[in-house]
Order: C-alpha cells, then sequence, then structure tokens
C-alpha cells in the first residue's frame, strides 16, 4: 500500500537521500546550497512536490512539479520536472501514481496540460511513461547562459 501526500518538514532528510540518488542516477552533482534551495521553494510553495510513502511510512519516492504561463493556451501548464522512485521500489506502481497525483494537482489548479521530459536512454521510465502520455517528438536544446555571460560580460 502506498500514500501520495505533501512533503513534511519532517521528511528532510530523506527526501535529500533521494533527490541525491536521482542526481546520480542522471550523472550530475548540485551543491549543497541548490539543495538546499530547491528544499526551501518546496516549502513556501513555488516549487510543488509530492511523496510517496509506504506502509511503514517510509518515504520511497518523489516528485517536483510547477506552474507556468502557456502561449499556445489560455490556461497555465504544468511541469513536473523530477521524479525518483528508491531504486529497491520500482515496480510498485509507485512512478504512475506519483504521475497522476499531479495530474490531480494541475487540473484541481486549472492547468490545461501536463508535460515532462527524460533521458532517452532511461528506457525503464520511458516505458511507463509512453503508457500514461504521448511522445510528441520534440528534441530538448538547452542554451548556455554561463558560457555567454563569461563570453560577453556586461
Amino acid at each position: 500500500m502506498l500514500d501520495i501526500g505533501p512533503l513534511r518538514l519532517s521528511d528532510r532528510m530523506r527526501w535529500g537521500e533521494l533527490w541525491l540518488e536521482y542526481q546520480r542516477f542522471y550523472g550530475v552533482a548540485l551543491s549543497d546550497a541548490i539543495t538546499e534551495h530547491t528544499w526551501q521553494r518546496i516549502q513556501n510553495g513555488r516549487v510543488q512536490a509530492r511523496g510517496a510513502r509506504n506502509s511503514a511510512d517510509r518515504l520511497i519516492g518523489i516528485v517536483h512539479f510547477l506552474y507556468h504561463e502557456d502561449t499556445w493556451s489560455t490556461m497555465s501548464a504544468c511541469y513536473l520536472q523530477d521524479l525518483y522512485v528508491d531504486s529497491t521500489s520500482r515496480g510498485t506502481g509507485c512512478g504512475r501514481m506519483l504521475i497522476e497525483a499531479v495530474a490531480d494537482a494541475a487540473l484541481a489548479a486549472g492547468a490545461g496540460s501536463l508535460y515532462w521530459l527524460t533521458h532517452q536512454s532511461n528506457g525503464t521510465a520511458r516505458r511507463l511513461y509512453d503508457r500514461l502520455s504521448q511522445n510528441h517528438g520534440f528534441i530538448h536544446y538547452q542554451y548556455n547562459l554561463q558560457s555567454r555571460a563569461d563570453r560577453d560580460p556586461k
């Protein structure tokens, strides 16, 4: 039995462990300052989050999402930015439940769409995503602003 709900202040340590595992999965290492800033934005509501807890009330999955204006709609869009389930809990339906919790929150907030990105090599997650949603074929590009700032200081 899994329970999906808002993150609690008491989840800080376990959230941090899952957040670090998520970073390792994608081969990134964010600073402690970014991690703390992210936690603070979750606490003040600028970033929304949900957690999945098992029957022992242990946090086993996390999802972060946010809303933004959408130029293709009169309604806001919901961006599911981060989703991570502890490796020992995969295959339990936890990822699907977290996505559906975000969908419920997005509908309640009046959002017109829900979307997310994943790496093309993330086959396990993509099998779930292919069952729940549609891949519209867009390719993600990211402009390096820091490189630009270093090159053209003002």
